[in-house]
């Protein structure tokens, strides 16, 4: 696994922070849909993707999920690093987009290594900085479109962290990840199947407007 963690991180990393993440951290492959993390967990350890795509959920008081970002290979969760460092609950529910191999990292060597390497600390800084953006644009996304362009841009991030132009997803679960009914999607996706935007066929969908 050392070379594949090369292969992801050795361009950000220098030799002896790789060398101590393969000897501390914990190697995992989880599979599509698995639940990773969960609102009110204590967080013991911060993931780094080595493959696959990781959806983070905020829920409301009903208990009805909204989706906020994707991470992805090369990537880490800016909530899961407050949680960690700052002893925190959970305020996220991190489940596997796909099938996904990542190694975790114990939060006692993450805090070490923010004085010991000038590149992780880099790494976590740049992190925070992704994620914050990515949370302004889903912010965005909610209070500026549509829901037919929210729908659309769902399904094209969705295309583009499986890496593949056909989704596998029900209208079912497109309406849980968009806070939404089920009837509002499935009515959205025919309009946009019309403007020839997307492809429908049984629980999947070919997204043609990338």
């Amino acid at each position: 696994m050392l070379e594949e963690l090369k292969a992801n991180y050795g361009y950000l990393f220098e030799e002896d922070l790789l060398q101590e993440i393969n000897s501390v951290g914990t190697y995992r492959d989880i599979s599509e849909g698995h639940q990773l993390i969960e609102i009110g967990d204590y967080i013991r350890s911060m993931p780094l993707l080595i493959s696959g795509a990781i959806k983070i959920l905020r829920e409301d008081t009903n208990g009805d999920e909204l989706i906020l970002y994707f991470i992805e290979r090369g990537d880490t969760c800016a909530m899961t690093l407050s949680c960690c460092i700052g002893h925190s609950k959970s305020e996220i529910r991190a489940v596997a987009e796909t099938n996904t191999t990542l190694i975790m990292i114990p939060v006692q060597k993450m805090e070490e290594w923010l004085g010991k390497y000038k590149s992780w600390r880099n790494f976590i800084l740049q992190s925070y900085h992704d994620r914050l953006s990515e949370l302004l644009q889903a912010i965005d996304t909610i209070a500026f479109l549509k829901m037919d362009e929210r729908l659309f841009k769902y399904l094209k991030d969705k295309a583009m962290v499986n890496h593949d132009d056909m989704i596998h997803v029900t209208h079912q679960e497109i309406a849980q990840d968009l806070h939404t009914s089920r009837v509002v999607i499935s009515r959205l996706l025919k309009k946009l199947s019309l403007n020839g935007k997307i492809e429908l066929h049984r629980n999947n969908i070919k997204v043609i407007d990338l």
